[in-house]
């Protein structure tokens, strides 16, 4: 029986008890010592196994892993194969993957990049994509097309977190700020994929210190899911990035809440003088997200 992404994100947050994700932003500068080699530059499998060890620590808490594929490209084909073992080995852990490359283009170029990212037979299969809308609704139809035929989902920058932001997306059109235009006319769009637990398949993106705008938004969109960055490290706190969430069953639910260089690199654990510490403040970090996230 197929099942609408939605409710497979819905289910898994249910099942493990908060909306995390955990964003996988392998910064070469930034992996520990521990997983490096003296006189080397990072490789990929240095990589890889700093991945697959936060990725390990994490099952049962998560429920996606969001892989950042700038930092997968940055090393060529060895790095996009990097990529599919790394969403295989969380697929395989019952782990959602949702593949960050913000792709968006003319219609026809725009189902190439769907045709290689959404669905278990695509070349990077993935559970969802962040694609970028600012080409014109002609050019995500493809994504949204896609996803509806893999049972697979796509998340919409709308409103994001980065300080630019305001550059463009806090801009007048038609009388009102362009990131609720835009959110009023994909919501006809979005209301079409509706899943068995009352969420779309077409998420968007929601920076997680923009808490009175994911107000608006929730207000505009409620059938949609959130994709929610900047929290953690970015400065975004608990409390904003949960603001645009739903609680149901004792849990917050309607999206995932992003946490990526809190996680993967946390102060202490990047001190760590043994892998057995290291694991030790990974899974430390990894619970004090886990209890921020939590309904109190």
């Amino acid at each position: 029986m197929k099942v609408n992404f939605s409710d497979k994100l819905i289910l898994k947050t249910r099942e493990i008890g908060v909306p995390l994700c955990l964003g996988l932003d392998p910064h070469p500068a930034m992996i520990p010592e521990l997983f490096t080699e003296k006189g080397s530059k990072t490789n990929i499998k240095l990589i890889e196994n700093f991945l697959l060890e936060v990725i390990s620590l994490a099952i049962g808490k998560i429920v996606a892993i969001k892989p950042q594929v700038a930092f997968f490209e940055l090393f060529g084909p060895p790095g996009m194969q990097l990529l599919i073992r790394i969403s295989k080995y969380a697929r395989e852990n019952n782990i959602l993957v949702i593949m960050d490359a913000k792709r968006g283009d003319i219609d026809s170029t725009s189902q190439a990049y769907a045709n290689a990212w959404l669905g278990a037979n695509a070349t990077f299969p993935s559970d969802a994509l962040t694609i970028n809308p600012w080409m014109g609704l002609d050019s995500i139809d493809p994504f949204i097309e896609q996803a509806h035929l893999t049972n697979t989902g796509v998340f919409i920058l709308l409103r994001t977190s980065n300080p630019g932001a305001e550059d463009i997306q806090e801009q007048f059109v038609k009388n009102e700020r362009l990131y609720i235009y835009l959110a009023k006319i994909l919501k006809p769009t979005i209301n079409k994929y509706i899943g068995d637990l009352g969420y779309s398949n077409i998420g968007v993106v929601v920076g997680a210190k923009s808490q009175n705008q994911a107000t608006q938004i929730r207000k505009i969109l409620n059938k949609s899911l959130f994709l929610i960055p900047g929290f953690g490290t970015q400065g975004g706190t608990a409390k904003q990035a949960l603001s645009g969430l739903i609680i149901r069953n004792n849990t917050f639910e309607g999206g995932l809440i992003n946490c990526s260089r809190s996680l993967l690199f946390p102060p202490n654990a990047q001190k760590a003088s043994s892998l057995i510490e290291w694991r030790k403040e990974i899974s430390e970090s990894i619970k004090d997200t886990y209890r921020m996230l939590s309904v109190d």
